[in-house]
């Protein structure tokens, strides 16, 4: 797609933006720049109905804390723990599934993957409710805080996964995918941006300062954890920018709404897609070597819920 210059004294061509003209998006992503209003409504849709879940889920739990449904010895209750104790144990097939040649015709890896996830996340949940949320022996206790340790690090390598692949099931995300986006990335801000160098000014400083060597391990760790909330600063002021430098155009009668609406739209997408990718290429690194850390740890943690789950079930049956 050819990126055309934005200049407040050019007309603007539709097919700069992904108009719905274009024909269907192709992809949707619940993370980064929106592309479309499209996009914009899945991804409400999607929070407002995880919101709903989790209130209907903490109503159930509130009732089964205090007996008013079933108890964890009731034929409901075994029955969630024993489905809920096969599902976690079945997390084991994943690591399985990637070593193990005699597995490879059984599904794809990102099969599996969800999978994994799916069992992990409703398995734990499955053994919360058959407990009713109150800890009675003691490896009762021992299998309900590995089988929280577990959950929990589940939920952190999820959102360190998503940060070194292609969307939760995609590719593995390489520094040559991402200095080729932030290379594309640059080439379109020259373009565009051309006729405001102010702007063009702020955003180059701002892929510097990701870039720039850093000695001390402390302001490392800070620029890290800030890199994010900084381009988000940086792109609200941008926005607002342009706002007035169209507003001044519309009062000069060079623009018409249509093709301010246009330039500002384009202008912010572009804008919001390379501070994207500016972190997403500073970043990778450390979130690979996160995401290495934390296998190291999650690994030893399954272990440790499949032995204390097992542990527990002997020890409920033979007593």
């Amino acid at each position: 797609m050819n990126i055309k210059t934005i200049s407040i004294d050019s007309p603007i061509d539709k097919k700069m933006l992904g108009s719905p003209d274009l024909g269907p998006m192709t992809e949707i992503s619940s993370r980064g720049p929106v592309n479309s209003t499209a996009e914009r409504v899945l991804r409400w849709t999607w929070q407002v109905g995880l919101g709903l879940l989790t209130c209907v889920l903490l109503v159930l739990g509130w009732l089964v804390s205090t007996g008013s449904l079933y108890e964890a010895g009731d034929d409901l209750g075994y029955n969630m723990g024993l489905v809920g104790g096969l599902l976690m144990l079945s997390l084991l097939l994943y690591p399985v599934r990637k070593r193990a040649r005699f597995m490879n015709r059984l599904g794809s890896m990102q099969a599996w993957f969800r999978y994994h996830q799916v069992a992990g996340i409703v398995g734990p949940l499955l053994v919360l409710f058959h407990s009713t949320f109150r800890i009675g022996s003691m490896n009762g206790r021992v299998a309900l805080y590995a089988m929280i340790l577990v959950a929990a690090s589940g939920l952190v390598g999820r959102f360190l996964y998503r940060h070194i692949h292609r969307g939760m099931y995609g590719r593995h995300l390489t520094m040559r995918d991402a200095e080729e986006d932030l290379k594309a990335g640059t080439e379109d801000i020259h373009n565009v941006f051309a006729a405001y160098p102010k702007i063009h000014s702020k955003l180059m400083d701002f892929r510097t300062y990701a870039f720039a060597h850093e000695p001390s391990h402390w302001r490392r760790m800070l620029r890290f954890m800030t890199l994010r909330s900084r381009g988000h600063r940086l792109s609200l002021s941008i926005h607002a920018y342009m706002k007035k430098a169209l507003s001044k155009a519309k009062h000069e009668n060079r623009l018409t709404r249509t093709q301010r609406i246009l330039a500002y739209q384009l202008a912010k997408q572009k804008t919001d897609l390379f501070v994207e990718t500016v972190c997403e290429a500073a970043q990778l690194s450390s979130w690979e070597r996160l995401f290495s850390l934390w296998h190291v740890l999650h690994v030893p943690f399954l272990y440790l819920l499949v032995i204390s789950g097992i542990v527990h079930v002997v020890a409920v049956h033979m007593y």
